[in-house]
C-alpha cells in the first residue's frame, strides 16, 4: 500500500473536525498545561513558510503533554484591529471588517492544513464585539483605579478622592508620571468639576493629557515608540514627527520596579530579560532644584550623579520643555522658535543616535546654581528628550560625553571634579573643585551630595525610569471605541459596564479626520448623544486587544465576565507561550503590566500571565537577485555571478529577482533560463530589451546567441543569492501550501523542525526536504510486508527492544528540552535500525506511532487505525523506556573540550559516529565551553572517549 500523504492528512483533518478530537471540556480533578503561541495578525498575504515554525513546536509540545496525561489548553485566535487593515481599505475601498473576515477564513484554512491540535471552539478575533466589550471594561477599570506606591499596588480613584478631601495630595503616596501641581484639602473642595477631572487624570491609570506623541501625518494618527523605526513608520515607511496632542495613556510607568523584579522568577531566556531590563531602565541618583533668575519657577532636575553637581556650568531644557517660553527672551525667541520646529520632524530615535551631530540655542535665561551661586545660561537642545528623566539637565561637561561635546561646540566652560590619575577606572577617582565632598570616592561624594541636599531642602535621592506610559490612542476608525463620553464641561465620564460593547459604527469613509481627528469624529449621530454628550472619537491601539487576550481562551463564551473565576483559578497562566523576540519591548511589556493590574484588583491569581517563554528563531529566504551594469545605460546589461566578479562587482548593481523565476532556488547552483529570463523581463518591464549575457552565451529579445566555444546553447545566468529576511518586499516568499501538496503536512511538520534548534535563525532550504520526505516513506513501509499491512504478535527480539527504547528515552528528554530537530534525527536512525532488522513487531511498532504522533500527526493516526484500533492515537499514554533494557546496551563516554574532561554522556552499543557527534554538539556542557567559538573538529574514539576541538 504506497504511501499518499495528502489524502491521508485531508482524511484526518476533516474526521479531527467532525468528531471534535481536541475541543477541551474542562475537567478540574485533571493537572492542566496551557500552551499558547503569540496570535497572527490576520494580514492578506496569508502565511508563509517561516510562521508556521513556532505554531509547529508549540503543536509538537502541546501533543506530548496531552499523551502524559495533561489536560492541555492550546488555542488559536487572531489579533485583527490595527493599522493594515485600515491602510487596505483606504487603497482599495473594501471595508475593514470585510477584508479581515476574508484574511481570518484564509489563515483558518491554512492552520486547519497543518494538523494543529487547536480548540477551534475557544477561537475569536480581537474585533469582535463579544471579545472588545471586555478591552472596554478592563480600560475603565483602569480609569477607575490610581497606584498607591505605599500599598504597592492598585486601588480604587474613590479612596484617593477621599484623600483629596482630607488632606489635598500634598502628602500622597499616589504615583504620577506628571508633576501635578499641590493643592490642600480646602483647594480641592474648591475646585469645580472641569478642575477636579484634570487633576484626577494625573493618577488615573487611563488617563487623558497633553503629551508629546509619535504623529503620522500620512496614516494620520499617532503611534507608539515600537511602532517607529529610524524616524518612519514601521507600516509603509512614512515620516513621522513629535506632535503636542491630548492623548489617552495607560500609566504602566506604575508598575515599572513590579516588572523588573517579577523578571527574576520567570523561565525567560537571558537576552529577552536583557531587553526588558534596558527598556525599563532603572536610574538611581537625585533629584535636584535650580532657582531661575527672575522667576518664582524652578528647574528640576534627575541626575545618577549628583557628585558632580560642583561641575554643572550650564543647563539643557528639551525643546518641548514648559519652561521654555517663560525663561525665552524676546531677542532669543525667533531662534528658539526656528529650533523647536526643526527639532519637531526629528523621531526619539534620531535624537537619541545623533551624537556627533551637536546643536542647540540659547535661551537667554539663567539657573542658579544651588551651591556656589553662579548664573549657569540655560540651553535647549534635541539630545534633551522631555519624556526622559525631568525633560532638563544639569550639564557636567568633565564627566559626560554629549555635555563636553556640546560646551566644545558652543564654547562653554569646563570644570574638572574629579582626580583621575592615581586609578585605572571610577573607584580609585578622588573628588575635586567640589567644596564639602572633595578628598572623597565616588561613592562617598554621591551619599555625602545626597544627605547635604536634603538638609537644604533643594534635592533628596530619588529612583527613575526609563519606561514611559503607554499611548493608546489612535486616530484611526479600525479600533476598539474608548468607552467614555464627554458632558457640555467637557468633563470625562465613563460608561458603565451595562451599556458595553460600544460598537464600532459602520462607515464607508476611512479618511482622517479634520486637524488630526479619527474618522469616527464624522459620523455625527453616533458621536452627539441625546443627552448633550459626546463620544470620545479616539480609538484604541492595536496592542489593547492582545494584552489579555490569553485570559478570554480559558472561558471565551462568557457574556458574565472576561472569564469566569474558576476557569481562570484552574487554568491560571500560561505555562508555555511561544513567539518571537520582536514583541520583548511591545506586547510582553504591555501583557505583564495589564495582568499585573488585573492581578491588584483580584481577576487573576499570578501576577505574571506567562511562565515560560520560548523564542522561536526565524525561517530566513534566499534572496535572489542579477548583476545590472552600471556603465552600460542602453540596452540594459545584465550578466551572471563569475562575469560580474571577472569584471569588478563595483561596476555592477544587484537587481532583485522573484524567487518564482529561479531554476534551483535555494540551491547553490541557483540560475536564470531562457524561461526564467521571459519570466523576469515581462515582469520589469523597463527590462524587456535588456541583454542577459551568460558564460555560454547572450540572450536579448527571446533569442540565445552561443559564444565561441561554449558547450551548451542555453541561458545560465548564475544569479547572486544571500540568506535574508522572508519577505514580500524581497520576493522571495515560499508559500506552505505548495510545500504541503508536494510533500504532504508530516513532511513539512518534521522538515521545519529539522532545519535546525528552535531558537535559531535559519534560511529555508529546498534540498533537505526531500530526504525527511523519504524517511517518511521509510516509516511507512515498516507496518508494510509485500504492499500488505503486516504486523507481526510475538515476543519482540532483545535488539528491537533496545532500539526502540533508546529511541523513547532520547526523544522524551529532547521533547523536554525542546531540540526538536534532534528528535527527527532520532527517528530516523531508529526507523534505519529497525529497517535492518526486517522488524515488523506490534510491540515495538505501535510504541513507535504513538512516539511519533507529536511530530507527524496524520501517518500516526492512519498507522495506528490500520492496526485495528478505534479511538484516536491522542488518547494513548506517551511511552516510557525501561532502563533495565538499556544498561547493558550503553557506553558512558567521557566528553573533552580542547583536551580536559567537562562532562559524560551515555550512548547507545551501536550509535554512529554521525549520530554521536549530532549529540555531543546539542549537549548544554558542551555549548557552555564552546561559547561561541568554532567547533573545528570533533574526535570519536569509538567506544572510549570524545574530544572537541574548539578554536
Amino acid at each position: 500500500m504506497e504511501y499518499n500523504a495528502r489524502e491521508i492528512e485531508l482524511k484526518w483533518q476533516r474526521r479531527w473536525t467532525e468528531e471534535n478530537t481536541y475541543k477541551v471540556i474542562a475537567d478540574t480533578t485533571k493537572k492542566k498545561f496551557y500552551i499558547l503561541d503569540m496570535f497572527p495578525y490576520p494580514s492578506g498575504a496569508g502565511l508563509h513558510v517561516g510562521h508556521p515554525l513556532g505554531y509547529i513546536a508549540s503543536d509538537i509540545i502541546s501533543r506530548y503533554k496531552r499523551h502524559n496525561g495533561y489536560q492541555v489548553l492550546h488555542p488559536m485566535g487572531y489579533d485583527a484591529f490595527g493599522l493594515p487593515a485600515e491602510q487596505y481599505a483606504l487603497q482599495t475601498g473594501i471595508h475593514p471588517a470585510e477584508s479581515t473576515r476574508k484574511n481570518i477564513a484564509r489563515y483558518r484554512e491554512q492552520l486547519t492544513s497543518l494538523g494543529f491540535d487547536y480548540d477551534w471552539s475557544r477561537s475569536f478575533a480581537t474585533c469582535d464585539p463579544d471579545y472588545y466589550k471586555w478591552t472596554q471594561w478592563i480600560f475603565l477599570k483602569l480609569f477607575d483605579h490610581y497606584y498607591c506606591k505605599k500599598a504597592d499596588k492598585a486601588l480604587p480613584i474613590s479612596k484617593l478622592i477621599e484623600e483629596f478631601e482630607k488632606t489635598g495630595n500634598i502628602q500622597t503616596t499616589a504615583f504620577s508620571s506628571q508633576q501635578p501641581d499641590p493643592f490642600d484639602a480646602d483647594e480641592w473642595k474648591k475646585m469645580n468639576r472641569q478642575e477636579k477631572d484634570e487633576a484626577l487624570m494625573n493618577y488615573r491609570l487611563a488617563y487623558r493629557k497633553l503629551a508629546y506623541v509619535n504623529w503620522c501625518e500620512a496614516l494620520g494618527t499617532v503611534l507608539a515608540n515600537d511602532e517607529v523605526k529610524d524616524g518612519l513608520s514601521e507600516r509603509g515607511g512614512f515620516p513621522v514627527e513629535r506632535k503636542a496632542m491630548l492623548q489617552w495613556s495607560i500609566r504602566i510607568s506604575a508598575y515599572a520596579d513590579r516588572l523588573l523584579v517579577g523578571l527574576d522568577k520567570l523561565e525567560w531566556s537571558d537576552p529577552l530579560k536583557i531587553m526588558q531590563r534596558n527598556w525599563i531602565g532603572k536610574s538611581t541618583g537625585a533629584k535636584i532644584c535650580f532657582d531661575i533668575v527672575g522667576f518664582e519657577e524652578k528647574i528640576e532636575v534627575f541626575t545618577t550623579r549628583p557628585d558632580t553637581l560642583f561641575g554643572s556650568t550650564f543647563m539643557v531644557l528639551a525643546p518641548e520643555h514648559p519652561l521654555v517660553d517663560l525663561i525665552t527672551t524676546p531677542e532669543n525667541k525667533p531662534s528658539i522658535e526656528k529650533y523647536r520646529s526643526q527639532t519637531a520632524a526629528l523621531s526619539e530615535k534620531d535624537r537619541q543616535s545623533n551624537i556627533d551631530q551637536i546643536s542647540g540655542k540659547f535661551t537667554g535665561g539663567h539657573a542658579i546654581h544651588p551651591f556656589t551661586g553662579k548664573k549657569l545660561p540655560v540651553w535647549i537642545s534635541d539630545y534633551v528628550l522631555m519624556e526622559y528623566g525631568t525633560g532638563a539637565i544639569m550639564a557636567v561637561p568633565s564627566d559626560d560625553e554629549r555635555d563636553n561635546k556640546f560646551a566644545n561646540h558652543f564654547g562653554l566652560p569646563i570644570i574638572e571634579v574629579y582626580d583621575k590619575s592615581k586609578g585605572e577606572d571610577e573607584n580609585g577617582f578622588i573628588a575635586i573643585n567640589s567644596d564639602f565632598i572633595n578628598g572623597l570616592g565616588i561613592k562617598e561624594a554621591k551619599e555625602k551630595m545626597i544627605d547635604e541636599l536634603s538638609a537644604r531642602n533643594i534635592g533628596e535621592a530619588r529612583t527613575t525610569y526609563k519606561l514611559r506610559d503607554a499611548n493608546f490612542s489612535r486616530q484611526r476608525y479600525w479600533g476598539e471605541p474608548i468607552p467614555v463620553v464627554y458632558d457640555e464641561e467637557g468633563v470625562c465620564i465613563p460608561l458603565k459596564e451595562k451599556d458595553l460593547p460600544v460598537e464600532l459604527p459602520d462607515t464607508d469613509n476611512f479618511q482622517p479626520g479634520k486637524d488630526g481627528r479619527s474618522p469616527l469624529s464624522r459620523i455625527e449621530d453616533w458621536v452627539n448623544l441625546p443627552d448633550g454628550y459626546k463620544r470620545e472619537t479616539d480609538t484604541m491601539p492595536g496592542f489593547a486587544g492582545s494584552s489579555w487576550y490569553f485570559l478570554r481562551y480559558m472561558d471565551p463564551k462568557n457574556t458574565l465576565a472576561l472569564a469566569s473565576k474558576e476557569a481562570i483559578t484552574y487554568w491560571e497562566s500560561v505555562d508555555l507561550y511561544i513567539g518571537g523576540t520582536e514583541h520583548a519591548v511591545g506586547h510582553l511589556i504591555y501583557s505583564r503590566s495589564f495582568h499585573k493590574f488585573l492581578f491588584d484588583i483580584g481577576i487573576v491569581p499570578t501576577d505574571e500571565p506567562f511562565k515560560k517563554l520560548i523564542n522561536q528563531g526565524m525561517i530566513q529566504g534566499i534572496i535572489e537577485s542579477v548583476y545590472l551594469d552600471k556603465r552600460v545605460n542602453s540596452p540594459s546589461r545584465f550578466v551572471c555571478k563569475t562575469i560580474a566578479e571577472r569584471e569588478g562587482l563595483e561596476n555592477f548593481s544587484k537587481i532583485l529577482v522573484h524567487a518564482d523565476f529561479v531554476e534551483n532556488y535555494g540551491n547553490p547552483e541557483s540560475f536564470l533560463s531562457k524561461r526564467s529570463i521571459d519570466q523576469f523581463s515581462e515582469w520589469q518591464k523597463s527590462y524587456q530589451n535588456a541583454i542577459f549575457e551568460c558564460n555560454n552565451g547572450y540572450y536579448q529579445n527571446g533569442v540565445f546567441s552561443t559564444k565561441k566555444g561554449a558547450k551548451v546553447n542555453e541561458s545560465h545566468l548564475i544569479t547572486h543569492s544571500e540568506v535574508g529576511k522572508m519577505s514580500k518586499s524581497k520576493f522571495n516568499v515560499i508559500n506552505p501550501d505548495d510545500v504541503i501538496n508536494e510533500y504532504g503536512t508530516d513532511c513539512f511538520r518534521m522538515y521545519e523542525m529539522f532545519l535546525g534548534p528552535i531558537e535559531q535563525s535559519k534560511p529555508w532550504d529546498t534540498m533537505g526536504i526531500e530526504g525527511v520526505s523519504k524517511f517518511l516513506k521509510k516509516f511507512w513501509s515498516l507496518f508494510f510486508t509485500s504492499n500488505q499491512f503486516n504486523l507481526s504478535d510475538g515476543e519482540p527480539s532483545k535488539e528491537a527492544l533496545v532500539i526502540l527504547h533508546n529511541t523513547i528515552k532520547r526523544i522524551r528528554e529532547d521533547i523536554d528540552r525542546f531540540s526538536f530537530n534532534t528528535c527527527v534525527s532520532h527517528f530516523m536512525v531508529c526507523t534505519n535500525e529497525l529497517r535492518k532488522l526486517k522488524c515488523n513487531n506490534r510491540d515495538i511498532l505501535e510504541q513507535l506511532i504513538i512516539l511519533i504522533s507529536p511530530f507527524a500527526p496524520h501517518i500516526a493516526e492512519e498507522l495506528w487505525s490500520l492496526s485495528g484500533h478505534k479511538t484516536t492515537v491522542t488518547q494513548e499514554y506517551y511511552p516510557a523506556f525501561n532502563p533495565e533494557i538499556l544498561v547493558k546496551d550503553e557506553i558512558v563516554y567521557p566528553i573533552a573540550v580542547n583536551g580536559k574532561k567537562r562532562t559524560e554522556i551515555a550512548f547507545s552499543n551501536n550509535a554512529s559516529k554521525e549520530e554521536i557527534e549530532v549529540l555531543v554538539r546539542e549537549n548544554e556542557v558542551v555549548k557552555k565551553w564552546q561559547a561561541n567559538k568554532e567547533i573545528r573538529r570533533v574526535i570519536i574514539v569509538p567506544k572510549k572517549m570524545v574530544n572537541i576541538v574548539i578554536g
